[in-house]
């Protein structure tokens, strides 16, 4: 009926006095919809007082609603509420904390889901549900991080994965946020279940602190040896080679590395190329040990040299030889190869050395050995050191002229050579002179034309009786005297 009365007034004492159906009625009555909404749930009314809560649209109303439906285990008119609290950032973790500390894990993470679907769906509700996850559901945790990794808040949940200790998704996490050094060193302390090879590579590559590139060197090779030369390709180029050579040595397992060591020695790094000879004197690799030796040159040379001049193998001593001569020690490169009758070396080292005493030495040594095939061989390979006359001699006095004779005969042919190409020269030098004189013979006497000609060409003084005196010759042009037109005969007495 229509009346005077403060009905709000009379509506809250009722409330006061828990006379909730009277009050329910007078709160309906002048529309204050909170009000009625909380008195609904005193009288455990739970699906009016949601209604309620919608008209008065109030986030306080909200939560008193949810809140009780959650004591009353009314969890799907929670649900109802909780949809239109937690799109608000700051209400979202009362909602959260007040479900969890009533042990309603599965029901809140339902809330959660639900709310990804709101048109006002913000950041905070994914990485509610993530921390969610990572606490009682981590099984869905990956999952959820790759589908939402753009709209999650990821350093908040970084510290919920820390803190469950769900490596493989802290790794990922870390990755998504350019954090590389942190999702390496996480890899490397948490292997069991973060590691994974290619992941790692990747990783590895983008970090900024170079120690952790040496702190996976020494990880993979406690766990992972098998894998060690295809980590080491990846980050050869951001890497001391010298450091890892030094790592893998002390490791006792420089073997291991043997593949990656080939691929950087392009490079010439002294502790590359030991550790790579060291290596293949060791397996009696002479071929390829060689080969490193010709091409990469930065090496203890002599070191080396000494190390493997006692070697049982042939080869392996003929590369000692090859060493010092390269080296430019060539008395110890001959002495080496004349211990293993390696003749065609010594050969070959004298005349490389340039030095006319050591080939000289040489034929000497073959004659004392009674080499005559060598003495001639030696001739020809030494060719440009050794004198005739010494040749000559040496044979003439061992009886080896036989031997001697192909020497003395291309010696013979290159100096009649020699001489045959002196005479052309002087022959061609005389023609020269001569050709030379007679042009300036035919100059000087065509000059001499000239100089009898020229009086011819100027006219003749007066006749006596044909007048005055004498009459200059007609100038031309610069004070010369005029002379007849090209072609033209010279005007005058004759």
């Amino acid at each position: 009926m229509p009346n005077v009365a403060n009905l709000q007034n009379v509506g809250d004492r009722l409330y006061d006095e828990a006379l909730y159906e009277a009050a329910k009625i007078i709160f309906r009555f002048i529309s204050n919809w909170a009000k009625l909404a909380v008195t609904h749930v005193k009288l455990n009314e739970f699906q009016s007082a949601v209604d309620a809560a919608r008209k008065a649209n109030s986030s306080k109303t909200w939560k008193e609603v949810c809140f009780a439906c959650v004591d009353a285990e009314e969890f799907r008119l929670a649900q109802i509420c909780g949809l239109n609290i937690i799109i608000q950032v700051d209400d979202l973790e009362e909602v959260s904390e007040y479900y969890q500390n009533r042990g309603c894990f599965s029901e809140l993470i339902s809330l959660m889901e639900s709310g990804l679907g709101l048109e006002r769906a913000h950041m905070g509700i994914f990485t509610e549900l993530g921390v969610l996850y990572a606490r009682y559901r981590p099984e869905k945790l990956m999952e959820h991080i790759k589908l939402f990794s753009t709209r999650l808040n990821i350093p908040k949940l970084i510290r919920a994965c820390d803190e469950q200790q769900h490596w493989k998704e802290l790794t990922y996490l870390y990755i998504q946020y350019d954090e590389f050094d942190n999702a390496a060193t996480t890899i490397m302390n948490h292997s069991p279940e973060a590691w994974d090879h290619m992941q790692f590579k990747d990783v590895v590559v983008k970090v900024a602190n170079v120690e952790l590139y040496y702190k996976a060197v020494h990880f993979y090779l406690q766990e992972h040896p098998d894998l060690i030369n295809d980590l080491l390709n990846v980050i050869a180029l951001r890497v001391d080679h010298t450091r890892v050579v030094d790592i893998m040595r002390k490791a006792g397992q420089l073997r291991l590395v043997k593949p990656y060591m080939v691929a950087v020695q392009s490079n010439n790094v002294s502790a590359v190329n030991e550790a790579l000879n060291e290596i293949y004197a060791e397996e009696e690799d002479y071929d390829r040990l060689r080969e490193s030796i010709e091409l990469h040159d930065n090496f203890d040379q002599i070191g080396l040299a000494q190390k493997i001049e006692k070697h049982e193998l042939l080869e392996m001593r003929r590369v000692a030889a090859y060493i010092y001569k390269k080296a430019g020690r060539w008395k110890q490169s001959i002495a080496l190869s004349k211990k293993d009758n390696l003749y065609k070396d010594c050969m070959e080292t004298c005349s490389q050395s340039g030095e006319r005493e050591l080939s000289e030495e040489l034929l000497v040594y073959f004659i004392e050995q009674g080499k005559k095939e060598c003495f001639a061989a030696c001739l020809f390979v030494c060719y440009d050191l050794i004198r005739a006359d010494v040749a000559l001699e040496l044979a003439w006095m061992n009886n080896m002229i036989d031997f001697a004779f192909p020497y003395l005969l291309q010696f013979i042919r290159e100096y009649t050579g020699k001489v045959d190409e002196l005479i052309k020269y002087k022959l061609e030098s005389v023609n020269e002179v001569k050709a030379k004189e007679k042009e300036e013979k035919d100059m000087v006497a065509q000059q001499n034309m000239y100089a009898q000609l020229l009086p011819l060409a100027l006219p003749a003084p007066p006749m006596p009786g044909m007048g005055g005196g004498f009459a200059p010759p007609p100038m031309g042009g610069m004070g010369m005297p005029s002379m007849p037109p090209f072609g033209m005969p010279p005007m005058g007495p004759y």
